[in-house]
C-alpha cells in the first residue's frame, strides 16, 4: 500500500506545550505514533483513538526495542500506508539517533521529514534558571555526549580541547561518568572552582538540581538519578528563575478519569511542581439509544459526557431541538450545567452538592409525581438514583454511553505505576476501571478521592482511609493532597502566588465525572 510517510518529531523537554505547532498538528492527524521514554502524557492524548501508539523507549539499562528494530518498525508502518510520527524527546538530531533513523528510511525510499524540537541541552538548564550563553560570561556553548564506546574509558576523545574552551560545556548521557569526567577535565587544566551543575528535569521521574564546582559536583550529585544534564562553565552559577513555591516538587501523581477531569487536575498540579501522568484514562463508548419519542417533563443529566452524547444523538437521529421547548432540565453539578450552556440551554435545577444523593433529593422536592423523567447517563450510573426516583415518579433510565479504560494509556502507564506517591480518583467508575486494569495500588501510594462515594468504592477494594476532598471538585482534590503533603498548609496559601489560588479555586470539575 502506498501513501505512507514518517515524520521525526522533536517533542521538546517537559511540558507538552513545548512541542512545535507543526509537531502538535502532526500528532493530531497521524495514523501511528512511535514514541520514546519521558514523553508528556498530554501529547499522546492528542493522538486519535484509531491511531496506533507504540512505545519504544530507552532508559538507562532498559531498552524496549533495539535501534535496528525501531528502524524496521518505522519502515513497516510507512509501507502499510500510514502517516507515522516518530516522537522523540528533545530534538531528534541532537544525540537522539534521528540521523540513523532518517538514513534507514531514505535507504528504503520511504518519504520522511524531520520536525525540530527544543533540545534537552538547552531546555533542561533553562528550566533550572541556567542560560547556556550569556553576554560577558559565555559566548559559546558546546554540546557533548559524555558516553562513547570509541574510547577506553568511555569519555570523549577531545577532553583536553574541551577543557581549554572558555564557553559553556553541556554533557548529555554522562551521569555515571561524572566522577571520571570531572577529574579528567581538571587534569587537562580546567579550574577546580569552575561552576558546575547537574540537572534532572523535564519529565524525568526524579527531578533534581544540584550546583557546585568542578571539584565537588560529582560528590554533591551522587544521589541524582538519570537522565540528567551536566553543565560546566561560568553560567552554571547563574540563577535566572523566580523563587516560586513548588511544594510538590519531586512528587509523582497518577491520575484517573476522563480527559475533562485529568486535564483540569494536571493544570492545577503542574504549577506546584508535581510530576503528573495518566494511570488510567476513561474513554466514552456510545451505546445505541433511540430518543424518539422525546417529550418528557424532565431531562436529568449526571455528567458532562451525558450532555455531549445526548446532543450528538439528537443530530444523528435528526430530532429537532424545538422538541425540548417544554422540558425542564436538571444537572448534577456546575460543570455539567456549564456544558449545557454550550448548547444554549440553562439548567433549571442544580443541587448545591454535586452528588447523586443531592440530585435525587432535589428532584424529589421539585418534580410533581405525575411528571415523567428521562434519566440520561452512563450505563455505570448509580442504581440508588433510579430506585429513589422510581419509587415516586414515572422514570425512564436511558444509558447513552459506557466508560472503558483506554488500552494505550494502560500500556504506557505500566512502567510508572510503581513510582506513584499519590493516586487520584474522580469517580467510583474510575476506581472500578483502575482495579480492572492494574489490579492493585502499590504499597506506599496515597489514594485521593473526589468524594465519599468514590471513597466507598475504594474501600470495596481494600483501600482504607483514603484522602477525601471536602469540595467535590478538582480543586478540592488538590487541596486535600496539599494539606497532606505540606506541613504548614495555611502558611503556604498565604505565601503562594495569588493567580494560582484564583485558578485553583475557580476552576473545578463538579459533576463532570461518569
Amino acid at each position: 500500500m502506498s501513501g505512507g510517510k514518517v515524520y521525526l518529531v522533536g517533542a521538546g523537554c517537559g511540558a507538552a506545550d513545548l512541542i512545535t505547532v507543526r509537531g502538535w498538528k502532526l500528532l493530531q492527524n497521524c495514523g501511528a505514533v512511535v514514541y520514546d521514554d519521558l514523553i508528556a502524557d498530554d501529547l499522546l492524548n492528542m493522538v486519535r483513538n484509531s491511531a496506533e501508539q507504540i512505545y519504544v523507549g530507552k532508559r538507562s539499562g532498559r531498552h524496549a526495542m533495539s535501534q535496528t528494530e525501531i528502524c524496521d518498525l518505522l519502515i513497516r508502518k510507512a509501507r502499510e500506508g500510514k502517516v507515522v510520527v516518530r516522537l522523540k524527546g528533545g530534538d531528534p538530531f541532537v544525540f537522539g539517533r534521528g540521523g540513523e533513523e532518517m538514513e534507514a528510511l531514505l535507504e528504503k525510499k520511504i518519504p520522511c521529514e524531520m520536525v525540530p524540537g527544543i533540545t534537552s541541552a538547552i531546555a533542561i538548564p533553562a528550566e533550572a534558571g541556567i542560560p547556556v550563553t550569556q553576554r560577558g560570561v559565555s559566548r559559546s556553548v558546546h554540546i557533548v555526549t559524555a558516553h562513547t564506546a570509541d574510547t577506553e574509558d568511555g569519555l570523549p576523545e577531545q577532553i583536553e580541547e574541551l577543557a581549554r574552551l572558555q564557553g559553556t560545556l553541556v554533557f548529555l548521557m554522562g551521569l555515571r561518568q561524572l566522577p571520571k569526567l570531572t577529574k579528567k577535565l581538571m587534569a587537562a587544566g580546567k579550574r577546580a572552582n569552575t561552576p558546575a551543575a547537574v540537572i534532572s528535569g523535564g519529565n524525568a521521574p526524579y527531578p533534581a538540581v544540584v550546583r557546585g564546582t568542578l571539584s565537588d559536583i560529582a560528590e554533591r550529585a551522587c544521589g541524582v538519578q538519570p537522565p540528567a544534564v551536566i553543565v560546566v562553565g561560568e553560567t552554571a552559577a547563574l540563577r535566572f528563575k523566580h523563587g516560586e513555591q513548588q511544594p510538590l516538587k519531586g512528587i509523582t501523581v497518577g491520575l484517573t478519569g476522563t480527559n475533562a477531569v485529568t486535564e483540569k487536575l494536571s493544570s492545577l498540579l503542574a504549577p506546584l511542581g508535581a510530576q503528573v501522568f495518566l494511570a488510567e484514562r476513561s474513554v466514552v463508548r456510545e451505546l445505541p439509544a433511540a430518543l424518539e419519542p422525546l417529550r418528557p417533563q424532565w431531562l436529568v443529566f449526571t455528567s458532562a459526557n451525558g450532555v455531549r452524547v445526548f446532543f450528538k444523538k439528537l443530530r444523528e437521529q435528526r430530532l429537532d431541538l424545538r422538541r425540548l421547548h417544554s422540558c425542564r432540565i436538571a444537572a448534577i453539578g456546575t460543570a455539567t450545567a456549564a456544558v449545557l450552556e454550550e448548547y444554549g440551554l440553562q439548567a433549571d435545577l442544580v443541587p448545591q452538592t454535586a452528588t447523586t444523593e443531592a440530585l435525587a433529593q432535589a428532584l424529589l422536592s421539585h418534580v410533581a409525581k405525575d411528571e415523567e423523567i428521562f434519566l440520561l447517563r452512563s450505563a455505570k450510573g448509580s442504581r440508588e438514583l433510579f430506585d429513589t426516583l422510581a419509587a415516586c415518579h414515572i422514570i425512564q433510565d436511558i444509558p447513552l454511553y459506557d466508560i472503558e479504560a483506554d488500552p494505550a494509556v494502560i500500556q504506557r502507564s505500566l512502567p510508572r505505576i510503581k513510582e506513584m506517591d499519590y493516586l487520584l480518583f474522580s469517580s467510583a467508575g474510575g476506581v472500578e476501571l483502575y482495579f480492572q486494569t492494574h489490579g492493585a495500588v502499590p504499597e506506599g501510594t496515597v489514594c485521593v478521592c473526589i468524594g465519599k462515594k468514590t471513597a466507598r468504592a475504594l474501600c470495596g477494594y481494600g483501600i482504607r482511609d483514603p484522602l477525601v476532598a471536602r469540595d467535590i471538585s478538582a480543586a478540592g482534590m488538590v487541596r486535600v493532597l496539599l494539606e497532606n503533603r505540606v506541613e504548614n498548609f495555611d502558611g503556604f496559601l498565604k505565601k503562594s502566588v495569588d493567580n494560582w489560588k484564583v485558578h485553583c479555586y475557580t476552576n473545578d470539575c463538579s459533576g463532570s465525572g461518569v
